[in-house]
């Protein structure tokens, strides 16, 4: 976890290059808060609660609050699944002290568990110049809910329909600018709706080995988008 290394870095870079997607736009990508501001445009999310670095209060009565059986806690500020835990009632109070302990440094949020996400996975829908490209779809292994290859998760080639792609561009039109490249990562929530769990304009595997010409197309959007700048 090396989020201020990142940031110094990218506040260097951005004086010297021209960045894909702007500057703000990735700031505003490293925190996970922003899957608020999508749910406050209307973009469907799972179930979520989000908690302030030093907040007090404990995981039980948070699920008791939101009335959540199980729930998935991580930090707003991550990747690769680091300090994420899928907690239910049966082992809430195994996680008390290390959450107490990790809330000290960081926000973190709770989420409602999604069943779906043991059978359906997550798609990732890769979005060029705000326009849906290709999908892939990642499942868990058996036993486990991460679908990052780094637990065991497997990748499969995925074909999205109409409305899938409709959701994924409706989620990129909400953003201001618009970014370049885009990957939203999406589930079905518990209430089968297709909901975001991520959206990813930093850095993201983009899966081309899957879908080959989407990498031209992406190159185009970034030569037109440098002749823009320099006027070549």
């Amino acid at each position: 976890h090396r989020f201020s290394e990142f940031s110094k870095w990218l506040s260097i870079v951005k004086t010297k290059t021209t960045l894909i997607n702007s500057y703000d736009q990735i700031i505003w990508n490293l925190d996970k808060h922003y899957l608020q501001e999508l749910s406050n445009k209307g973009i469907n999310i799972p179930s979520s609660y989000f908690i302030k670095k030093n907040s007090s209060e404990s995981i039980l009565k948070m699920m008791t609050k939101n009335n959540w059986e199980k729930v998935v806690l991580k930090p707003t500020i991550s990747g690769a699944a680091r300090h994420t835990f899928k907690i239910d009632s049966s082992n809430v109070a195994e996680y008390e002290q290390q959450f107490a302990e990790l809330i000290k440094h960081e926000d973190f949020m709770l989420q409602e568990f999604q069943e779906n996400v043991l059978t359906k996975g997550e798609i990732s829908f890769m979005v060029f110049g705000g326009k849906f490209t290709h999908a892939i779809q990642k499942k868990a292994k058996e036993g486990d809910f991460r679908v990052q290859d780094d637990f065991g998760g497997s990748v499969h080639s995925y074909s999205a329909n109409e409305k899938e792609i409709s959701f994924c561009e409706k989620v990129v039109a909400a953003l201001d600018p618009k970014p370049i490249y885009a990957r939203v990562d999406v589930i079905w929530d518990n209430n089968n709706n297709l909901a975001v769990s991520e959206l990813e304009l930093i850095e993201p595997e983009l899966w081309f080995r899957y879908q080959p010409d989407a990498a031209d197309k992406m190159a185009q959007l970034i030569f037109n988008q440098l002749k823009e700048l320099k006027n070549i």
